[in-house]
C-alpha cells in the first residue's frame, strides 16, 4: 500500500468537489484529501500516478508530477477498507512466447509496455533494453548412441546409459545492444565530422592552407561539402538524439536532449539558409563570398555527445560485472538422484524434493539441505568469506556454492529463482536502476533548467542583436546564442545520482552487502540510531558449553551426559552444545521415554526410569538454590554465560553453563560505529545477567534484555519519536517487526536462514564489521553524487554568462559554440570519472 502526493491541476473547492465522486468510487483508492488547493495525497493498493490521472482525467483534470511515493502500513487503513481490492502491480516483464526478443524501458515508465524495435524511452528517453529470448531447450543424448535423443533425462533405450544434456550451442556474450549501436555510430560519425572539421576549422588556423583551399575552389563549393557530410549526420547517425529532443518537447519532459536539440537544428538550419540562400543575408553574415557556417558546429556537437553516451553505456556495462559474476557462477548442470540412478540434467530441470549429489571441485546448483556425506564449501562468491566452511549432514548449503572437497547428497528445497543466487542476481539488477531521493532534486532542477536556459539563451540573442555597435551584431547575437544553449545542457546534471548509484550497487554486492533499492542507500548514510540483536551478530551464535556445575554427589561426566541424552533429539542451539560436549565422554546407555517439551522453560522426560528436567530458572520452583549455590550461578552469568538446570526428581544435581563468544570483530565495530557519530542499542532476548555482560563487554551505549518481538517494535517506534533516524539489524525473521518499522532494516546472517525480502539492505556476512562497510557505503555513494552535483553546476552556472559574453566588454573573450560542446561533454566526463572512482575504494 502506497501514500502517493502528486502536483495536480486542481485549483479551488469547485475541483475538489467534481473529483471526490470519482475517487471515492475507485476500489484502490483508500483515502485521499486534497492540500493547498492543488496537492492530492493519495493512499492506495494498486493505483500508481498514471491510474489517479485516469481517474481525474474524467472531471477534465490531471496529474502534473508525482512529488513523492512511500510505502504505508495497511493495518493504519484496515478499518477504512470494506471491499475487495483489486492488487494491480507493474514488475519487470517476464519471458514470454509473445514478448521474448522484444524491449522495454528500466525505468518502466509505461508500466509492462514493450517494443518492436531497440530505440529510448519516449518518456525517459534512456535506451531500451531487451527481454532475453527464450532459452532453446535442453536436449538429452545418449554418449554411445548420439542419434538417441530425448527432452527429459533417462536411460537409453539401446544400452540402458544414463542420457547426458547436450547444452545448446552459445556464442559469447554479446555487449550490450545500445552500447554496441552507439560505438557503431560513433565510427561513422568519426568519417564525417574529422573532414568537416579540416575544412572549417584548417584554413582559419592555417593562413596560407586557407588560401590554397580558395585556390582549388570557392568558399561556397567548401560549404557544400560540409553540407553533404553534415547530412547523415543529422539524419542518420546522430538521428536519435533528434528523436529524443523532439519527445522531451512534446511531452513537456525538458531535459538535457531538449537543449541538444534545440542547439543542432539552430546551427544546421542556419548554415543550411546560409548556403541555398545567401542573397537574404546582409554582407555583414558574409566572408569569402560566401555566408559563414556552421556545419563543423553540428557535426562536433553531436560527436561528443555520442561520446559521452558511449562512455555512460560502457561504464553501466563495467558497473554491471558483479552481476556478470554472479550469472556466470551458476552451473549449468547437476546430477540427479532418481530410480537409484545418477542423472546429469540441466538445472532447468531440477525440481523441489530432488537429491542432487555435488561431487569435489562441483558447483551447488541449487539450495537445500545435505542429507548425507560431508564437504569443504567455498562460499565466498555468496557471503564473502574467503574461508572455506566444512559442512556435513543437517547443513544448509547455497547455489553458487563451491564444493572443495569431499562429496554430499543434498535435498533441493530452493530451485530456479528461489534459490539465494538468483535473488542476489535480482536483487543487485533492480538496485542498480533505482532512484534516490536525492535523484528528485537533480530532477526538478532539470525540469526548471532548460527553459531557463531557453529564455537567456533568446535574451543574449536579442541584447547582441540590438545592443552591440560593431560590425556583424546578428552574428555575434545567433553564435552566442546557440553556445548558450549548448554550454548549459544538463547531460552532467542528469548522469550524477544514477552513475554514483550504479556503481555503488556494484561495489557493495563485492562485499555481500546487497541493497535493495537507490533510497535505503540514502537513508543508509542519515541513520544516527542503530538497533541491534546481538546473538550472531555481536556473538557467534553457536553457544559452547564453558563449565558444568555440580550441586550434587553426581560428577561433570553424569550431569552433560543426562543432559544430552534428554536434548539429543533437539534443534536448539544449546541443546546441540550440550550434545556436542557429551561427546568427549565415554559413550553411556540412557533409556529416554515420554519426552516432553516445557513451553518458556525447558523440556523433561524419562531416563532410567527418573523424571529429569533440563532447562531455565523457571524450573527451579520446587528445588530453590543456597546461597553459595546463588553466587555461583551470578558468578557465570556475570561472565556473559546463559545457565541451565538440571533436575531429577524435582531436586536439583547441577548446572551447565554455556557461552556464545563474542566476536572478535564486535568491539572495533562498534568503536567504529561510534565514531560515525551513531548510538548502538543491543536488543535481545537473552537475560538480564548475559545481556549486561556484552554490552559492556562491546560498548553498546544502550541495550534491552529479556525482548519479546513486540518489545523491539516498541523500541523502534519510541526513538523515532524521539527524533531519530533508526536502523534495525537482525536476523530478518525473529525481527520483522522492527524490521519493517525501522527506517532502514538491514538483515544479517549468512545468506541462507536469511529472508532477503525482509530488509532493505541484507548483508550476506553477518558480522557486525560488515554492517560498518554497508554505512561507509552509503557514506561514499552520497559524497559521491554530491561531488557529481558540484562537477554539473559548476560547468553550467559558470559556463552560461561566459558563453552569453559576459567577459566579452572587459577581455574580448567569446565562447564559439564548438568550445561550449567540447565543456558541456568535458562536465559529463567528469562526473563519470568521479562515479567510477567508487570502484576502487575500500570499506
Amino acid at each position: 500500500m502506497k501514500e502517493l502526493i502528486l502536483d495536480t491541476s486542481l485549483g479551488c473547492k469547485m475541483c475538489e468537489a467534481k473529483v471526490q465522486p470519482l475517487l471515492d468510487a475507485d476500489p484502490r483508492v483508500i483515502e485521499w484529501e486534497v492540500k493547498d488547493g492543488h496537492i492530492l495525497r493519495v493512499v492506495t493498493e494498486g493505483a500508481c500516478q498514471k491510474c489517479v490521472n485516469k481517474i481525474i482525467g474524467e472531471a477534465g483534470y490531471e496529474v502534473k508530477e508525482q512529488l513523492s511515493s512511500k510505502d504505508v502500513d495497511p493495518k493504519d487503513y484496515a478499518h477504512k477498507i470494506t471491499h475487495e481490492i483489486p492488487k494491480i502491480e507493474y514488475e519487470k516483464p517476464k519471458v514470454t512466447a509473445e514478448n521474448a526478443g522484444k524491449y522495454y524501458c528500466p525505468m518502466m515508465c509505461e508500466g509492462d509496455k514493450v517494443y518492436d524495435d531497440m530505440g529510448d524511452c519516449p518518456v525517459c528517453g534512456m535506451p531500451l533494453e531487451k527481454i532475453p529470448e527464450p532459452k532453446p531447450a535442453v536436449k538429452y543424448s545418449c554418449p554411445m548412441h548420439p542419434e538417441v535423443e530425448s527432452d527429459e533425462p533417462g536411460d537409453c533405450p539401446k544400452c540402458g546409459m544414463p542420457l547426458e544434456p547436450v547444452m545448446p550451442e552459445t556464442s559469447e556474450e554479446e555487449e550490450n545492444e545500445a552500447y554496441t549501436d552507439m560505438k557503431r555510430r560513433f565510427r561513422l560519425s568519426l568519417l564525417f565530422t574529422v573532414p568537416v572539421a579540416l575544412i572549417a576549422m584548417l584554413g582559419h588556423i592555417i593562413p596560407s592552407i586557407h588560401h590554397q583551399m580558395l585556390s582549388m575552389m570557392s568558399q561556397t563549393a567548401w560549404n557544400g561539402i560540409q553540407f553533404v557530410l553534415t547530412i547523415p549526420m543529422v539524419f542518420y547517425t546522430g538521428w536519435i538524439f533528434m528523436k529524443r529532443a523532439y519527445s522531451s518537447i512534446i511531452t513537456r519532459n525538458f531535459n538535457m536532449w531538449t537543449l541538444i536539440g534545440i542547439g543542432t537544428v539552430v546551427a544546421f538550419v542556419f548554415s543550411v539558409f546560409a548556403l541555398f540562400f545567401p542573397t537574404i543575408f546582409p554582407e555583414q553574415f558574409k566572408s569569402n563570398g560566401a555566408v559563414d557556417v556552421y556545419f563543423e558546429a553540428t557535426c562536433i556537437i553531436l560527436l561528443l555527445v555520442m561520446l559521452g553516451q558511449l562512455m555512460e553505456l560502457r561504464a553501466h556495462s563495467k558497473t554491471n560485472s558483479a552481476l556478470k559474476a554472479l550469472l556466470q557462477w551458476a552451473p549449468p548442470t547437476a546430477t540427479v538422484i532418481r530410480n537409484d540412478k545418477d542423472l546429469v540434467v540441466a538445472v532447468e530441470h531440477i525440481e523441489k524434493g530432488d537429491k542432487v549429489r555435488v561431487k569435489p571441485g562441483e558447483k551447488v546448483a541449487v539450495d537445500g539441505i545435505i542429507l548425507e556425506g560431508y564437504g569443504t564449501v567455498d562460499a565466498s562468491m555468496i557471503t564473502g568469506e574467503p574461508i572455506p566452511q566444512e559442512v556435513k549432514e543437517g547443513d544448509k548449503v547455497s547455489s553458487g556454492m563451491i564444493n572443495t572437497n569431499g562429496s554430499f547428497i543434498m535435498n533441493a528445497e530452493k530451485v530456479g529463482g528461489e534459490t539465494l543466487l538468483s535473488k542476489v542476481i535480482d536483487m543487485v539488477n533492480d538496485a542498480s536502476r533505482s532512484r534516490a531521493p536525492i535523484q528528485k532534486v537533480a530532477d526538478q532542477i532539470a525540469k526548471y533548467f532548460v527553459p531557463i536556459v531557453v529564455s537567456v539563451s533568446i535574451l543574449t540573442f536579442l541584447i547582441w542583436l540590438f545592443f552591440y555597435n560593431g560590425e556583424n551584431a546578428a552574428v555575434y547575437a545567433l553564435v552566442n546564442a546557440v553556445a548558450v544553449l549548448l554550454i548549459a545542457c544538463p547531460c552532467a546534471l542528469g548522469l550524477a545520482t544514477p552513475m554514483s548509484i550504479m556503481v555503488g550497487t556494484g561495489k557493495g554486492a563485492e562485499y555481500g552487502i546487497l541493497v535493495k533499492d537507490a533510497e535505503s542507500l540514502q537513508q543508509l548514510n542519515d541513520v544516527d540510531m542503530l538497533m541491534i540483536d546481538k546473538t550472531g551478530t555481536l556473538t557467534e551464535g553457536k553457544p559452547s558449553v564453558h563449565q558444568v556445575i555440580s550441586f550434587s554427589d553426581w560428577e561433570d561426566e553424569e550431569i552433560i551426559k543426562t543432559a544430552a541424552a534428554l536434548d539429543k533429539n533437539s534443534d536448539h542451539p544449546l541443546a546441540k552444545a550440550i550434545v556436542k560436549a557429551s561427546k568427549e565422554f565415554s559413550d553411556a546407555q540412557y533409556e529416554v521415554s515420554d519426552y516432553r517439551y516445557l513451553i518458556g522453560k525447558g523440556s523433561e522426560a524419562i531416563v532410567n526410569n527418573h523424571k529429569i528436567q533440563l532447562g531455565n530458572h523457571k524450573l527451579l520452583s520446587k528445588s530453590i538454590l543456597n546461597d553459595q549455590q546463588f553466587k555461583e550461578i551470578e558468578k557465570q552469568q556475570a561472565k556473559g554465560a546463559t545457565v541451565v538446570y538440571l533436575l531429577q526428581d524435582d531436586q536439583i544435581k547441577g548446572a551447565i553453563s554455556l557461552i556464545d563468544p563474542v566476536k572478535p570483530t564486535a568491539i572495533k565495530a562498534v568503536a567504529d560505529l561510534h565514531k560515525r557519530g551513531i548510538k548502538v542499542m543491543m536488543l535481545t532476548g537473552d537475560n538480564q545477567q548475559t545481556a549486561k555482560f556484552v554490552a559492556e563487554h562491546v560498548g553498546v551505549d544502550e541495550y534491552q534484555a529479556e525482548c519479546m518481538p513486540e518489545d523491539k517494535l516498541e523500541k523502534v517506534k519510541e526513538y523515532q519519536a524521539k527524533g531519530f533516524t533508526v536502523a534495525m539489524a537482525g536476523d530478518g525473521i525473529n525481527d520483522a517487526p522492527a524490521l519493517t518499522q525501522a527506517n532502514i532494516g538491514i538483515a544479517m546472517g549468512d545468506g541462507t536462514d536469511i529472508a532477503i525480502q525482509s530488509a532493505e539492505v541484507t548483508l550476506l556476512k553477518g558480522d557486525i564489521s560488515n554492517l560498518v562497510k554497508a554505512f561507509k557505503l552509503g557514506d561514499k555513494v552520497m559524497r559521491n553524487i554530491k561531488e557529481n552535483l558540484v562537477f554539473a553546476f559548476f560547468y553550467n552556472v559558470l559556463g552560461v554568462p561566459i558563453a552569453a559574453g559576459v567577459l566579452f566588454p572587459f577581455f574580448g573573450i567569446l565562447l564559439s559554440p564548438m568550445l561550449a560542446t567540447l565543456a558541456m561533454s568535458f562536465s559529463s566526463v567528469s562526473v563519470i570519472t568521479n562515479a567510477l572512482r567508487l570502484r576502487s575504494s575500500k570499506l
